[in-house]
């Protein structure tokens, strides 16, 4: 029998109306389940301890009971639009309808409710029509200094008449309709009322924020908010314009013809550093920026997010993009908004036209404005700037000059930094790569040229990307000219081929006797892509020397033997983080591991590491590794018999396979030869 598609178009229907829930309804619905084992229509709210200052609460703020890195408690309330009833659970009964004059007595907002009397705009809210108000509560005009009420209700019929009428709107307006940067012309002389409905639920109207919403009237609604919101005439600029503590970046946004931007209709948030953030910068730092038109609008554009964001609607930390293209980090801390994890607002909500402005007393400058040496204060490669520094390499890391900075993290020089000489100043002069890059665009094998006229190559692993033996630590970053790489190490600019190297370094002289006796000279000269794990001096020791006379005296033994100690690729260290199988010249494969901070080569640790050569890297180890085919063979003077290995293979196999098995009488016979050998 067919089913109906009934059931599944209701439960898609129901789904889309759910998704279709605006931010405030679903932390509204969060409220309801986490309050209703208390009752019917009963909402969790988190109290702000030591404030009167409420939320209705969210599944993150639930768990955490913070608002703003503040401690909450939990009370139970009626949901809106509902009331108890004596000797009955929760908030049974719904508040009985009555005109919004009436209304704002019963949901707190009895101050307004009597400036409407001594404005004269009782009559309108008591009358026919469909009117929203955004009633400020009772706190909220007893916030409003001495000087500003008095202005207010000294002429009652004009001000605070005009007042009113601008928290009204001439239609009814419930939450779901009050969309993110809309307006609505409220009903004194058309003016616009901006509404901001944020992801996290809290909806604000000229930065104030709603308390209490969707309390139904029978001639519209009222919402009862937590300011007191004035008409807003002023664009962005023209605060900006008028405004004395903000005289120096008046200049800034003309000298970056930002002017037009932010005058143009939008959302913005501007973060406006005063004259007193300006003048803590260093003047060299400030000059040279107020110089350099794209460091400037970089700068300014760092300061202007993109859309805007009230005060109110930051209960906890967020990641918000700028025009520049780059994150801040804006949170709270209380009572105070913070950046990047500073308190460094100091007059918050100067609302806009086109937006909302908050003063900060800080300069907040992005990478892209940035030198070398900017980029790496109070940074993970401090200690690298003053190596280049003693190295009189200021001037690269300093101008115009595009590059980009290799810089060790500061661990690197836990025991100090190294004397800087000749050499030490043309070793650092290779750290320093001509062209500005980006890790992201770098690619396996390409080759880099530094100040010190070296060919640097870059190597690209599954967990790591390195320049030579250096792997980079931390996300570049990229300032106005330069960008900053910062390594796990100092860098070593390979010097010869493998076979100059090794003939080089005398801990390896036996190693290139043997090389040279088995012909393997010109390989490892030739250009390639090796890793070598090169036995030292110590390791030929430690063999017997009829082991050692004997691989000496086969040069073919002795060409398998060292090819099973080269893979025909580059590995350095930092790649290697788990277990890494390459594959030998001779065949077989190398297992390379960290163990304790110590690499291993087939469980052998390595003495040395990263040995750079033109065509491929080299690790000291002390002992000669051994194939796995050597190692199963027995030595001894006559070759091993290929039956008697076939056989001991084959007892190694489990024995219901060999319960069929009838051998032929002359593999019967080796058989016997190995049992009685005791062999097999």
């Amino acid at each position: 029998m067919a089913h109906s598609p009934l059931p599944l178009l209701l439960a898609l229907a129901l789904g889309l109306a759910a998704a279709a829930k605006s931010p405030y309804q679903q932390v509204l619905q969060h409220s309801r389940l986490r309050g209703r084992q208390h009752g019917p229509n009963v909402c969790a709210v988190q109290k702000l301890i030591g404030t009167n200052r409420k939320y209705f609460t969210n599944c993150k703020q639930w768990y955490q009971r913070k608002i703003c890195g503040k401690s909450t408690v939990i009370s139970y309330e009626c949901c809106p639009g509902y009331e108890k009833v004596p000797g009955e659970k929760g908030c049974p009964a719904a508040l009985p309808l009555s005109n919004i004059y009436e209304t704002l007595g019963v949901v707190g907002s009895a101050t307004t409710q009597l400036y409407s009397d001594r404005s004269n705009l009782r009559p309108e809210i008591e009358g026919p029509g469909s009117f929203t108000i955004f009633a400020p509560s009772n706190e909220a005009w007893a916030s409003l200094s001495a000087e500003t009420l008095d202005s207010l209700v000294s002429n009652v019929n004009i001000e605070l008449l005009n007042a009113l009428r601008y928290h009204m709107v001439n239609k009814r307006v419930l939450t779901d309709d009050l969309k993110h940067g809309t307006t609505l012309n409220s009903m004194y002389q058309d003016l616009p009322i901006q509404i901001h409905h944020y992801p996290n639920g809290i909806v604000t109207v000229n930065c104030a924020r709603l308390l209490k919403a969707d309390h139904h009237a029978t001639n519209g609604v009222v919402h009862v908010i937590d300011k007191v919101i004035a008409t807003t005439t002023n664009s962005i600029q023209h605060i900006i314009e008028t405004e004395e503590s903000l005289e120096t970046l008046r200049a800034a946004v003309a000298a970056s013809d930002l002017n037009s931007l932010l005058e143009s209709k939008g959302q913005y948030t501007l973060l406006a550093p005063t004259n007193e953030a300006f003048e803590k910068i260093p003047r060299e730092t400030l000059n040279r920026i107020l110089g350099d038109p794209e460091a400037l609008r970089d700068l300014l554009n760092h300061h202007i997010l993109k859309s805007a964001m009230c005060a109110e609607a930051i209960i906890a930390g967020l990641t918000m993009e700028t025009l520049e293209g780059t994150t801040l980090d804006v949170g709270c801390s209380g009572e105070e908004l913070t950046l990047n994890g500073k308190p460094i607002i100091a007059n918050k909500d100067i609302l806009a036209t086109n937006g909302v402005v908050h003063f900060v007393n800080e300069l907040l400058i992005p990478d892209s404005a940035k030198t070398l040496f900017e980029l790496a204060q109070e940074s993970e490669v401090s200690k690298s700037m003053d190596f280049f520094r003693q190295a009189g390499l200021s001037s690269h890391l300093t101008g115009s000059e595009q590059v980009t900075l290799l810089a060790p993290v500061n661990d690197v020089f836990k025991d100090g930094l190294p004397v800087v000489d000749s050499n030490m100043k043309n070793l650092l002069l290779n750290h320093i790569v001509k062209d500005q890059l980006s890790s992201k665009y770098l690619y396996h094998g390409q080759k880099l040229q530094t100040l010190g006229d070296k060919e640097l190559r870059v190597f690209v692993y599954r967990n790591n990307l390195c320049i030579e033996n250096a792997c980079i630590a931390a996300h570049d970053k990229r300032g106005r000219f330069g960008t900053l790489f910062s390594v796990d190490k100092m860098l070593t600019p390979p010097s010869g081929s493998v076979m100059d190297v090794l003939k080089a370094d005398h801990r390896f002289s036996t190693l290139v006797a043997a090389i040279q006796s088995a012909g393997l000279t010109e390989n490892l000269n030739r250009p390639g892509t090796f890793t070598v794990f090169a036995p030292t001096n110590e390791a030929f020791r430690a063999m017997s020397q009829a082991e050692l006379d004997k691989l000496m005296g086969n040069a073919k033994e002795l060409a398998n033997i060292l090819k099973f100690h080269v893979a025909d690729e580059i590995l350095v260290s930092g790649a290697v983080s788990a277990l890494v199988r390459l594959k030998s010249l001779q065949g077989d494969k190398l297992e390379v591991s960290m163990k304790n901070n110590v690499i291993h080569i087939n469980k052998e640790p390595v003495a040395e590491s990263d040995i750079m050569a033109t065509n491929g890297v080299i690790y000291a180890v002390n002992s000669v590794l051994q194939p796995h085919a050597s190692r199963l063979q027995e030595r001894g003077d006559e070759p091993a018999d290929p039956a008697l290995e076939i056989f001991k293979q084959a007892s190694l196999l489990p024995k219901v396979s060999h319960r069929n098995m009838r051998p032929a009488p002359v593999y019967s016979r080796l058989l016997e030869r190995l049992k009685n050998s005791g062999r097999f």
